[in-house]
């Protein structure tokens, strides 16, 4: 009874568990599946229900809901015992039950930490790999790492800091004071602080940092005395700067003016030729631009720290943090941890630095060091694209050892996480700190040789190489590339770096608000900015394409970008973009918002004008991969096709059947096609039907000849006429649709008017359609059947072997699927006849009214399949309009009614729980009953996982999703084990 306030999966998986005491496989399995939700709160009811069905003697258990906000223990009250009690959670790690407190801090440095990477839910993607870094050896720049559970609990608060959390802060900075000889807030050996977010998914650039935490007027003259003048003050105009903009609100434009003003007139270009005098000046120019909003830097540098923490859990909800977790679905973490760290310094000279790498290449999957570094920098140096930095290989010959160290670093990263790294580093004074890794983000072409290098090199097995390409990946892979790279030579009007690989071809926009409206429209757009910031993530994706001005190979656009897939090319050095005017110059020509453009992402070349595509080839690596996951997916794959060309490019993309062939798209083909349709529906008596239905007869059978053949020896599955008649009406005012049927049949067009009249309906989705057609026009149903028979006898004929499913639309009740089922074989036991010849062939319905759901059992009785139409299952189950939704689904969405579009994703717990019932009692009575899923749902990930789950055969998707259908099913197979 205590569970009641819980999620319903969840509380639905604690009483499977609960169910299954006295069986501990099964007992496991349940709490192994609360182990995947892999939210916190999931984690925690799982030591709740482990305590529960350890319970000796009968002794009851409940796990209190007050205790299961997310990132706290559960308290469990048992009968039998009132003891504090400490269990191990599934990472291993420490929970603290019946009121312990839990750990909010967790360290890390000097070769140990309090932490894991098992512990992403805790301490997030970066606090985490902090740790375990530590643990490995690596020479990780001390701290500690302010779990999830603290924003939880922060943001639960009305955004107010726990009780005693500075308290602890203050005390654990001792500890990193100690190891690196520094104190916080003096001017003597000053140590200064880094404050970095982290979630449990990498978001990069998406929340708040605040570096060099703890300078003021009179620490940074301590530290200039001990270092120098230019480092110092570089170092404060850099707090001041992110202060400013992070936490106090201050324009960032007004900051980055007066470094423009100040290199100007010094006459230099780089920020490194900068004196020390320079930077006192543009301290004090930045202290005006704070005197001038009415703010101050705190002098306090506690004080800082507390409001830079309270500024990074802020930034959980800005807004290019929540449109970055819509992207990509992020729904199952439910704050961000905040990572403090001892600064280290790459900006104290020559011999210090800084930059990116990953250890291949995230563009090509290239087995070598890929990335980039600054001498003299801090961090964000190379990702913001202020200054061009230099090729990592140069590192080797500018400082040896330290590449040499770096080098052995990296790959001992890539081997213990068993995956390509994304590393960021700092050097100071020749000594080498590793400031965090994760995996790295990669294009699909990278991911695919990486995953196929990395099995080949012993380092992965085949389930986990499958495990780290994602859908999206193979997207990039499908979509085309130049057809002749040579034809637009003459029409290169620039060149940059290749960020992120590909063709892209748009329109010119400078804004992300055009983007998105480019892309609402229609329309695809190419974002063109001197460089960009993580508020421009908006058009990034919104765009086909990204290129700019300034930034290097690690810049925010080109990680963004490779991470998305997107075209990218940066760094395109001679092109000067006027923001104001919207305009680039490029090549000796200015263009402006709205031309073409043309990206090459693999040369890095910039084309005037649009360039013709050419289709992808599934070959290779990716050939290679794609025989994988066909190895382990259980879940068949068909497509849906109408019509040869689309069976034909279905097969290409590696499916093994049709799933769904919507026959009414034969009669759009032709206005020949459409005046027969139309005869049809002015018939008024069965031999005025019968002699349309002659007419339509030769197109139905050609069609179906031409998708058997592309199809050979494949299952094809091909619905019945299904939509409302009035769908194949011309479009028009009533007096000339009339007008022009009356013309076309030789009636009046009072007689026309007449019978739309009586055709006309209320709610045509829910009225004369699909099967009931064929039930009162019995003839339509046996036309399309002899078509099939006889196309299907034809292509056996020449060869080809035919496998026709023939699928009844719309059933509600047992006896429309007898009626139609009689039809449809006793029309094929005429054909037989006539032919001398025979072919096997299956009749089944289609699943799209819940009340068919509750019948499948007696539907199963005459039944050889079932399909799932789960667009108008979701409809009717729901009652939502999916023309209509678009009214309210945002409020939904936003406040937390709907979790996704169920149009989309398909809904589990009711849509999902009727297609189970509907497996388990079809086949309770005819075990041999197949079953697919021809609804958009059956090219949808995570939907496709749920399918795998009950034992669904097969999906059916639009050709180009095949292949990530494919995929998705080797992944539910993999995750299944």
């Amino acid at each position: 009874s205590e569970t009641r306030s819980l999620p319903l999966g969840v509380r639905k998986i604690i009483s499977t568990g609960l169910s299954f005491r006295s069986e501990p496989s099964k007992r496991s399995a349940a709490v192994l599946r609360l182990h995947r939700h892999t939210m916190r709160t999931a984690l925690f009811c799982c030591a709740g229900v482990l305590v529960a069905l350890s319970s000796a003697g009968g002794a009851s258990a409940a796990v209190s809901p007050a205790a299961l906000r997310p990132g706290q223990g559960p308290i469990v009250r048992s009968a039998a015992s009132r003891k504090p009690s400490l269990l191990k959670d599934v990472t291993g790690q420490n929970l603290r039950l019946r009121g312990g407190a839990e750990q909010r801090l967790y360290h890390f440095g000097s070769g140990k930490a309090d932490g894991s990477r098992h512990m992403l839910v805790s301490l997030g993607n970066k606090g985490a790999n902090l740790a375990e870094m530590s643990n490995l050896g690596v020479n990780v720049p001390p701290g500690f790492t302010l779990t999830t559970s603290v924003c939880d609990e922060y943001n639960s608060q009305g955004k107010t800091m726990p009780a005693n959390l500075m308290t602890e802060v203050l005390a654990s900075i001792k500890n990193i004071e100690t190891q690196m000889g520094q104190t916080f807030g003096t001017a003597d050996k000053p140590l200064l602080l880094a404050v970095r977010s982290g979630a449990a998914v990498s978001m990069p650039g998406m929340m708040d940092t605040v570096l060099n935490i703890g300078l003021n007027d009179q620490v940074v003259a301590g530290l200039a005395s001990s270092t120098s003048d230019r480092f110092a003050y570089d170092s404060y105009r850099r707090l001041l700067a992110m202060f400013g903009e992070v936490v106090l609100g201050l324009e960032a434009g007004a900051f980055e003016a007066q470094m423009d003003l100040v290199r100007e007139e010094v006459g230099v270009d780089d920020d490194s030729m900068l004196t020390g005098e320079d930077m006192k000046v543009i301290v004090g120019r930045f202290k005006e631009i704070y005197s001038q909003n009415g703010v101050s830097l705190p002098e306090d540098p506690k004080v800082q720290l507390e409001m830079a923490i309270t500024k990074v859990f802020d930034s959980w909800d800005n807004a290019r943090s929540v449109e970055y977790r819509n992207i990509h679905d992020i729904t199952s973490t439910t704050g961000t941890a905040v990572n403090v760290q001892a600064m280290v310094f790459g900006n104290l000279g020559s011999t210090s630095g800084t930059g990116v790498l990953f250890s291949r290449n995230p563009s090509t999957g290239e087995n070598h060091l890929y990335g980039e570094f600054l001498l003299d920098a801090q961090g964000e140096d190379v990702v913001a694209g202020v200054r061009t930095p230099s090729p990592i290989a140069l590192l080797e010959k500018t400082m040896p050892e330290v590449y040499k160290e770096l080098l052995a670093n990296v790959e001992k990263l890539e081997a213990h996480f068993g995956d390509m790294q994304d590393v960021e580093f700092t050097i100071q004074d020749q000594k080498l700190f590793l400031l965090q890794c994760r995996s790295g983000k990669r294009t699909g072409q990278a991911a695919v040789r990486i995953a196929v290098e990395m099995f080949k090199e012993g380092a992965m097995t085949k389930d986990v190489a499958i495990t780290k390409v994602q859908g999206q990946h193979l997207d990039q892979l499908l979509h085309p590339q130049f057809a002749n790279e040579e034809a637009y030579s003459e029409r290169v009007v620039g060149r940059g770096l290749p960020a992120s690989p590909g063709a892209a071809v748009g329109q010119i926009v400078f804004t992300s608000a055009e983007a998105q409206m480019i892309r609402a429209q229609g329309g695809a757009a190419i974002l063109v900015r001197g460089d960009t910031s993580p508020e421009d993530v908006g058009g990034m994706h919104a765009s086909e394409g990204i290129l700019t001005q300034r930034g290097g190979m690690t810049s925010h656009a080109a990680v963004v970008a490779r991470g998305w897939g997107k075209t990218c090319v940066v760094g395109c050095m001679e092109m000067q973009v006027d923001d104001v005017s919207k305009t680039f110059t490029l090549g000796g020509k200015t263009f402006k918002s709205g031309d073409w453009i043309s990206l090459n992402g693999n040369s890095g070349d910039v084309i005037d004008g649009k360039e013709p595509l050419s289709p992808p080839i599934l070959a290779g690596d990716l050939g290679t991969f794609m025989g994988w996951v066909d190895e382990k997916r259980r879940l068949q794959v068909y497509a849906n096709a109408d019509t040869p060309e689309d069976a034909a490019e279905a097969r290409r993309n590696g499916a093994t059947g049709i799933g769904l062939v919507r026959t009414e798209h034969m009669f759009y083909s032709s206005e020949e096609r459409l005046t027969a349709v139309r005869k049809m529906i002015m018939a008024d008596t069965c031999e005025q039907r019968s002699e349309a239905l002659e007419k339509l007869l030769p197109y139905q059978r050609a069609d179906f000849e031409g998708i058997f053949r592309a199809m050979d020896g494949c299952h094809v599955t091909i619905r019945l006429l299904d939509p409302p008649l009035h769908e194949f009406l011309p479009s028009g005012n009533m007096e000339d649709v009339c007008a022009m049927i009356a013309s076309e049949h030789s009636i009046s067009s009072e007689a026309v008017l007449d019978k739309l009249n009586r055709l006309s309906e209320v709610n045509p989705m829910l009225g004369f359609r699909g099967c009931r057609l064929g039930v009162v026009f019995p003839e339509i149903s046996a036309m399309q059947a002899r078509g099939i028979f006889e196309a299907a006898l034809s292509a056996k004929a020449k060869g080809w072997v035919s496998v026709p499913n023939i699928m009844v639309p719309l059933v509600g009740c047992v006896k429309e699927f007898e009626t139609q089922a009689k039809v449809i074989r006793d029309t094929a036991a005429k054909v037989f006849a006539e032919k001398g010849d025979s072919i096997d062939f299956k009749v089944g319905a289609l699943v799209e009214i819940p009340r068919a759901c509750l019948i499948a059992g007696q539907i199963a009785k005459t039944a050889d399949f079932f399909s799932f139409g789960t667009n108008d299952l979701t409809q009717m189950t729901f009652g939502f309009s999916r023309d209509d939704m678009g009214t309210f689904l945002p409020t939904y969405l936003a406040q937390g009614i709907l979790q996704k579009d169920p149009f989309q994703q398909l809904d589990t717990e009711g849509v999902g729980e009727l297609i189970k019932m509907t497996v388990d009692r079809a086949r309770a009575v005819n075990p041999d009953v197949t079953f697919g899923v021809s609804g958009e749902h059956g090219g949808d990930p995570s939907s496709i996982k749920f399918f795998d789950s009950i034992g669904i055969d097969y999906v059916s998707c639009s050709a180009f999703r095949v292949p990530i259908a494919r995929l998705a099913a080797a992944k539910a197979a993999v995750e299944a084990k």
